[in-house]
This record gives structure tokens, sequence and C-alpha cells, in this order.
């Protein structure tokens, strides 16, 4: 494992699938809808309507759970698109390297009127959900610093999707990895109690015991008066010195890392980048495998990985 292999990735990962390849979890963020031409043969994200673009996406994602683990679990960012525009701000901002070829293109789609919201991270979600993957939750990702837009009849758009799938019914999750505090429970307990006296203090612990109990029932509250992690996650775009383009932030890939592959697992993302997942995989201990068009990606992947690996005991 721990490598990179550039070409098709659904050639690539046919191949690994012959070769007997398995992976715990997958975390990408595959190219969106029509966002730009890269001067790349093949590319996905070009296609002529939406319905074209989710149907590359199936067969990429059927070959990523040919190869993942039957308790494998699939962690998909995705962004959408409003049909006739060529903007950018409600993307990425995957840019390429200056190619000559390099042009923003417009999205258009049967049925669709321009200004129209397409609603790409559905169609995918429930196209996936279609094609025998379990649908098992559509996590926001707030942007509390989202790109600038100029328009005037709409919000900015501040928010992409993450969806968890997963290949069966049951399968590896590590709650506890990515758990958060229960501040809630104290906060609850204070209210109910007066303070002063050791009898009170009493009290506010008899009741922080009591809400522990009451989270505990309802999977809320975890062991340690940690609880269960909520489905937004507010995580800043950073910019990364040396990319042209925002690249997927590491604070956004770590739960999902976390919670999906064991120490020592693989991690699998089929639309590699900058190498941003595997970096991350790295550094918490974890393998990586990925795959990626564009060649000249390489030295920046080299570059990401040049790290120490950070096993975690």
């Amino acid at each position: 494992m721990n490598k990179i292999e550039f070409g098709d990735c659904r050639e690539t990962m046919r191949r690994w699938a012959s070769e007997g390849v398995k992976v715990q979890t997958c975390v990408t963020s595959p190219p969106y809808f029509g966002l730009r031409d890269y001067g790349h043969d093949g590319q996905i994200g070009l296609e002529e309507t939406p319905d074209q673009y989710i149907e590359a996406m199936v067969e990429v994602f059927s070959c990523v759970k040919n190869i993942l683990a039957d308790d494998g679990t699939l962690w998909l960012n995705i962004g959408d698109s409003y049909a006739g525009n060529n903007s950018q701000a409600s993307n990425n901002g995957r840019a390429g390297f200056g190619n000559a070829r390099e042009r923003v293109v417009n999205r258009t789609g049967e049925g669709l009127k321009t200004k129209d919201l397409i609603g790409i991270p559905w169609m995918l979600a429930f196209a996936l959900r279609a094609d025998g993957w379990y649908l098992r939750q559509d996590i926001i990702w707030h942007k509390p610093n989202p790109m600038p837009e100029s328009v005037q009849d709409r919000c900015t758009k501040s928010h992409e999707y993450i969806f968890l799938l997963s290949k069966s019914p049951k399968y590896y999750y590590d709650r506890m990895a990515i758990a958060e505090p229960a501040a809630y429970a104290e906060e609850h307990a204070r209210k109910k109690t007066s303070w002063g006296n050791k009898k009170a203090d009493a009290g506010v612990k008899a009741n922080i015991e009591k809400y522990q109990v009451i989270g505990a029932d309802n999977k809320t509250t975890l062991e340690g008066g940690m609880a269960n992690k909520r489905s937004v996650w507010s995580v800043p775009v950073k910019p990364y010195a040396g990319a042209h383009f925002a690249v997927f932030p590491t604070d956004l890939i770590e739960p999902c890392i976390l919670a999906g592959a064991p120490v020592g697992g693989v991690v699998l993302d089929p639309f590699m980048g900058s190498g941003t997942t595997a970096q991350v995989a790295q550094s918490l201990g974890r393998q990586y495998l990925g795959c990626e068009l564009n060649p000249e990606y390489a030295p920046l992947q080299k570059k990401r990985l040049a790290q120490q690996s950070l096993i975690l005991e």
C-alpha cells in the first residue's frame, strides 16, 4: 500500500480488484459537474448532462465497492452547481496548472432552466443508493469563510455535503474516535442547583450523571461525558502553499479517517489530487492508496507525503 497511481481511476481500481486489493474506507472529493476543462482525455466532470455525470460517478464508486472491505465505508464530499452558470463560487475551486485548454464550462441539462440549482449531491446520493450502497447520513460541511459570490438574489453559499455510505448494513465506525465533549450535561446540571456549599456541589454532580445517563439512553452522551459527533461540521477553507487552488481541508478529512479506519487500515481516494487524503491518513497512522488522472500533481503529492507517520497506540 502507500502508493498513488496515475491514470483513469476506474481502470486502475478494476486491476486492483483482480489483484485482490482491499481497503477499509474511501474518503474522496471527486471533480464537480461542469466546473473546468483540464485538457485530459477521459476526465470526469465535463459530461454533457447531469445524468451522464451521475452515471460516470456510479461507475467509479462501483469500482470502489469492489475493493472495499465488507464492513467498509465511503465518505463522499460533493458540491452543487447552477444551470447555465459559469461561476466557480459554488465549487471547491479546483483550478488546474495553466493548461492551454483549461476553461470554465457552463452547466446544462435537459429540464434545467438557467439559474436552477441542479441538485447534484442528492442526485448522486440517490443513484448510489439505487446501485446498492447504504446511504447512512448527510453531513453538512459549514464553511465559515466561503468563497465570495457576486449574487444579489440569493444567499452566498457556505456549505457542501459529505455523504456517509456503507457497503453493508453493519460496518466499521469508531464513534469514540470522533466524539465531542458533552458540555450540555454540566450546563443543564448547573441550572438546576445552587452554588456555595458542598450539598449543592453534590447536587450538580448527581444532575450531571443524570443527564449523562439520559443522553446515553438516547445514544447522545457516551463514555466519559463525551457526546456523539453531530452532523454539521464547521471547517474553514484553507489555502495550501504551492497549490493554485483550494484543497480538501485536512480538518475535514480527519474525522472521516478516524471513524472509518483503524490504525494500520487502508484509506482510498480515487481522486487524490494534491494528496491531502494520503497526507492525513499517513499522519494518523493509516495506510493510503490513491488514483489521480493528472500526473502534474506528482511533485505536490511527493512534497506533502514527505513527513513522518504518526502511529497511534
